[in-house]
């Protein structure tokens, strides 16, 4: 098939949120999709789905010209992300090899330029071997996604403060939405600029801080601004305590990492990282779509509020 055309696509993770935008922007594509899933669930119209494990080789018979694959560790402790992030990938990898696929097209992170976590480097690894696989490849690195923010909503509709770490300032990003990551997905199918590329991508407009995502918010509901500044050393001073008692119950190690990774997203922004400088680079982040995280808490506060009334017409 040649560019413009559609094409065969197999998509895995279509299942998860950022999945579900990619298979939404492949479908109104007009490409040939065809979801692989751990269970049955409904999918769009015309797709087809496949059930299958990931963590064992695959044995689909089927051909493809293009695989798109957003899945991910669900915890990111060790043991999670390299079952997941390297070796179920590297079982898709294989797959695509076997039978004949052209481009592989890759969900990953934008973290990932400063690797300091056992997923980012399972992710790395995986990466690698993308690259020389010989496979036309699009690694695609986004910045956060909207429900990842979204986690407090819920606390200051209660009127409660919006949490923040030190003085809400330390640490942006540019989030982009499940349809635009979507829709960026789905066109590196037939964009040569984006081929053989690693493409870190955010969302429309300026970066945003965590105190910037609660002004926002407690500014769409119309109350007074209320923010908890927590320490930073807080989270430090936990997962130092829980690696330490892990080193003698290894159940507590998992905790121990979760701490680790929630204090890397405290520190550290989710924007393009200049490797001659150190630092992140909010105005060198490349942006897409139009949908800013402003407009999505608007759309979860109405549709909330619909569902309350009793009001379903909107669905």
């Amino acid at each position: 098939m040649i560019g413009g055309q559609p094409r065969r696509v197999l998509i895995f993770g279509g299942s998860g949120t950022a999945g579900q935008g990619a298979l939404r922007a492949l479908v109104a594509a007009g490409h040939e999709v065809t979801c692989v899933l751990r269970v049955s669930q409904d999918l769009p119209v015309g797709v087809r789905e496949i059930i299958a494990e990931v963590a064992l080789p695959l044995q689909i018979s089927d051909h493809f010209d293009v695989v798109v694959s957003c899945i991910a560790s669900r915890t990111g402790t060790p043991k999670d992300a390299w079952a997941i992030d390297h070796d179920a990938q590297l079982n898709i990898l294989t797959f695509a090899q076997t039978v004949g696929v052209s481009q592989f097209i890759l969900l990953s992170a934008i973290c990932l330029q400063k690797p300091k976590l056992p997923f980012q480097y399972a992710k790395l690894a995986f990466e690698e071997a993308l690259i020389c696989s010989g496979l036309d490849f699009s690694i695609v690195r986004p910045t956060a996604f909207f429900k990842s923010l979204s986690g407090q909503l819920d606390r200051v509709r209660a009127n409660k403060p919006f949490l923040v770490f030190g003085d809400g300032k330390l640490t942006a990003c540019k989030p982009i939405s499940d349809d635009d990551l979507g829709q960026f997905i789905a066109d590196c199918i037939d964009n040569p600029l984006r081929r053989n590329q690693i493409l870190p991508i955010g969302g429309p407009g300026p970066a945003i801080t965590p105190l910037d995502q609660a002004e926002g918010l407690f500014g769409i509901l119309d109350q007074p601004l209320k923010v908890r500044r927590l320490p930073v050393g807080l989270i430090f001073g936990l997962q130092t305590v829980l690696g330490v008692i892990g080193w003698v119950f290894p159940k507590i190690q998992d905790k121990a990492e979760l701490m680790r990774i929630g204090y890397y997203y405290a520190t550290e922004s989710m924007l393009f990282l200049n490797e001659e400088t150190g630092r992140y680079d909010a105005d060198a982040t490349p942006s897409t779509g139009s949908e800013t995280l402003f407009d999505y808490y608007k759309e979860l506060i109405v549709t909330d509020k619909t569902v309350q009334r009793g009001d379903h017409s909107v669905f």
